[in-house]
């Protein structure tokens, strides 16, 4: 996994648990985050709690918090079939 924002440029990140539900969020650095997330840390999203194992299949930067709030809730309006095909590069 290759690393994402580190230089305080916000992201937005997709986890695809392992019930093959999807998960959207944002970080500043979204290898950190990820590792949070698979680590079970009390900085871990509770939704991901027990759907181990986990992968990261998209992650993309944005710049401020505020543009990334705003592409994590239109991403989180798709539907699944959607967030799939922008996963793939298909929107």
């Amino acid at each position: 996994m290759s690393s994402y924002s580190q230089s305080g440029t916000w992201s937005v990140y997709i986890i695809r648990c392992a019930d093959s539900t999807l998960y959207t969020g944002i970080s500043t650095n979204v290898t950190r985050r990820f590792v949070e997330h698979t680590s079970s840390s009390p900085r871990s999203a509770k939704y991901l709690r027990g759907r181990a194992p986990l992968e990261l299949i998209y992650a993309k930067e944005i710049g401020t918090q505020s543009e990334a709030t705003i592409e994590e809730r239109r991403i989180k309006a798709l539907t699944k079939a959607q967030k799939l095909n922008l996963v793939a590069g298909l929107s």
